[in-house]
């Protein structure tokens, strides 16, 4: 092979280590350059510190005290093992690297021994590579070098961690990206508060709209009804028609015309769904349907979800199908959601499963006039779509940062070892 052509192949090589995006100030700077893990991290290897918070790292916040992660505390009281962190390090799960699972630390604190902490070295932005850990890239190789023969036994120690090679730019275009990105973190973050108060304000009012418990009269009632007679207290079956779902698990269908209303579709809103063309239970428009099985203080117990379209859900076993008698069906569906009085079946220690008489003979406080029960449910319903369209710009917010973040750095391709 001639000079010319092995420089042509090697400016090749290089034009492949540019980003698809790259800021103006650096679209005539030199491509990124391979470098080897080793040459910009070293392994902090200093251990304990009875002074320093405990954290864990978290897929959504990333280090945060271990007492606001929600996990059950199970650490040792002797935390002489434990990884120390300082402000700048990347902490990572040795088990779990593979999927990217990796922070940087904020604050000092101590870490479990199965992570492992990554110092970085002079010219090197942690912040930068932070956000790099997380791309597909990345992760790629994090999965390439992990040793172990099936996934929950795959580790990546940080002797094999120096050995990955990733393309690397300057330190100023490392600040560059990393400010990038974390401004866009800030505006997530922002949005998810907004979302989080909306949610919190629909909580609370909802609270307010329905009686408390051995109360008849709510404490927040349109100015329509406040001359209105005291809520009535009423079985069930007295405005509603039972019916359990059928099993569906033999009859499930990629293509399938019927959507499966199992407990997993419920709890994930919709997101979570499977298809049938069966017919055993079908759904009508105005249907509640609602999750009759749980684990012990689970999340899906007496979740419920609106049919909203004739003839398109199917109604799996351990769902109850609920058509309405005598009540307004979006006021029904906000008064059975997760009824505190339906809650209270599950004992916290064995698994759930609400039979239909505590259902039908469960008793339930509501308006006597069919226009009360109208207000309230458009009321709800009118902040539902304020967070439904709330929770859309904050994935939006999210895809862009995903996107973004794909052509910030050089494509897989190119990271190849």
């Amino acid at each position: 092979m001639s000079n010319e052509a092995t420089r042509m192949r090697k400016n090749d090589k290089q034009q492949a280590l540019v980003p698809l995006l790259r800021f103006p100030e650096f679209r005539d700077d030199a491509p990124w350059q391979k470098k080897r893990l080793k040459q910009l991290f070293d392994e902090r290897t200093d251990k304990g510190g009875e002074e320093l918070p405990l954290l864990s790292l978290t897929d959504a916040e990333g280090l945060i005290h271990q007492k606001d992660s929600g996990r059950k505390d199970n650490s040792n009281a002797d935390k002489s093992r434990y990884a120390r962190v300082c402000p700048g390090d990347i902490a990572y799960n040795t088990m779990r690297m593979w999927e990217g699972r990796s922070a940087l630390a904020c604050e000092a604190g101590l870490v479990s021994p199965a992570y492992t902490v990554c110092i970085p070295k002079d010219n090197v932005d942690s912040q930068f590579f932070a956000y790099y850990f997380k791309t597909a890239q990345a992760i790629a190789q994090f999965r390439r070098f992990s040793q172990g023969l099936v996934k929950d036994t795959l580790s990546l120690k940080f002797d094999r961690f120096a050995k990955i090679q990733l393309p690397t730019t300057s330190p100023a275009e490392q600040q560059k990206i990393a400010d990038c990105l974390d401004s866009l973190d800030d505006m997530i973050a922002a949005e998810g508060r907004k979302l989080a108060a909306l949610r919190d304000h629909k909580k609370g009012l909802t609270q307010q709209l329905f009686p408390r418990e051995g109360e008849t009269r709510p404490r927040l009632r349109f100015p329509e009804f406040r001359d209105s007679e005291d809520w009535e207290e009423k079985p069930l079956k007295s405005f509603a028609n039972y019916q359990n779902g059928k099993a569906y698990e033999k009859d499930i269908c990629e293509d399938g015309r019927f959507v499966v209303v199992n407990s997993r579709f419920v709890s994930t809103d919709g997101a979570v769904r499977k298809f049938t063309n069966a017919e055993y239970c079908t759904a009508c428009r105005g249907d509640v349907l609602m999750v009759l099985s749980d684990l012990p203080n689970g999340r899906a117990l007496a979740k419920c979800f609106l049919v909203d379209e004739d003839y398109h859900y199917a109604v799996n076993q351990r769902v109850a199908r609920l058509t309405p008698k005598s009540i307004e069906a979006s006021f029904m569906h906000y008064l059975l959601n997760r009824n505190r009085r339906l809650l209270a079946f599950d004992d916290g220690i064995t698994q759930t499963h609400l039979s239909k008489g505590n259902v039908t003979d469960c008793l339930f406080n509501l308006p006597r006039t069919l226009d009360e029960q109208r207000r309230i449910a458009d009321c709800l319903s009118s902040l539902d779509a304020l967070v439904a369209a709330r929770a859309e710009k904050l994935d939006t917010l999210r895809a862009h940062k995903r996107g973004l973040m794909q052509q910030l750095f050089p494509s897989p391709e190119s990271a190849e070892a």
